[in-house]
């Protein structure tokens, strides 16, 4: 694949052999994004489990200490006195049956996140075959269904993100953008990767961090060492 001058220029910048410490890392990341727009900043995180098995999945949620950066568009799916207290919050779409319809027949997705009340659940699950794939189906492990729905849309705003394993044992995560710096990017990453490590299945057996890297959206990645977070 062939790379602009921009990318090879950052890419010397970056040495591919060796394991940056994280604030290193982090501070490349802001050095190498040097796009006009303001660029996202991602880590990938590779775990030593094995996905397919039940006892060692690796999912939760955390508010980042520096949010994400992003706008956070919430769709809530309540009731009554539910439905008042998500308004309130600042929800931007509320509703019920007729936003489940809105979804099943038009294809609508203009959200991105959707949280939920437990009784709720029923009528949302409807809707697996078309959130699941998309990674926005409601889960109680990710704190999207919920009887606090008011603290839950307060959270997401506040730049709670979700962390979960793919079928390749990798995390990817966004910890914000390249104008936040070096040292609010590095907080939201020792966030996370702390709450990765204490969510170590016990079944995990071996080293539990095998490898992480950061990179901005147009820029290299750059390799952390894995004995050196959390």
């Amino acid at each position: 694949m062939k790379h602009g001058k921009k990318y090879v220029d950052n890419m010397k910048l970056v040495d591919r052999t060796k394991l940056y410490d994280a604030n290193e890392a982090l501070d490349l990341c802001v050095k190498t994004g040097t796009s006009k727009f303001d660029e996202t900043v991602e880590v990938h995180v590779k775990l030593g489990v094995d996905s397919r098995h039940a006892d060692q999945q690796v999912r939760g949620a955390i508010v980042l200490p520096n949010g994400t950066g992003k706008k956070v568009r919430v769709l809530a799916i309540c009731k009554g006195d539910a439905a008042k207290e998500a308004e309130e919050a600042g929800a931007e779409f509320v509703g019920a049956e007729e936003m489940v319809q809105k979804i099943q027949t038009e294809n609508w997705m203009d959200f991105d996140i959707l949280i939920t009340t437990p009784d709720m659940m029923g009528l949302v699950g409807r809707l697996g075959k078309v959130l699941g794939p998309r990674g926005l189906m409601p889960n109680p492990k990710a704190g999207t269904v919920t009887r606090e729905i008011g603290k839950a849309i307060a959270e997401a705003k506040a730049g709670k993100i979700e962390y979960r394993l793919d079928k390749t044992n990798i995390i990817h995560c966004t910890i914000g953008k390249v104008s936040f710096g070096g040292q609010k990017l590095l907080e939201n990453f020792d966030a996370l990767l702390g709450a990765i490590v204490k969510a170590k299945p016990a079944a995990s057996k071996g080293q539990y961090v095998k490898s992480c890297v950061v990179a901005s959206t147009m820029g290299p990645g750059v390799r952390i060492n894995p004995n050196k977070v959390g």
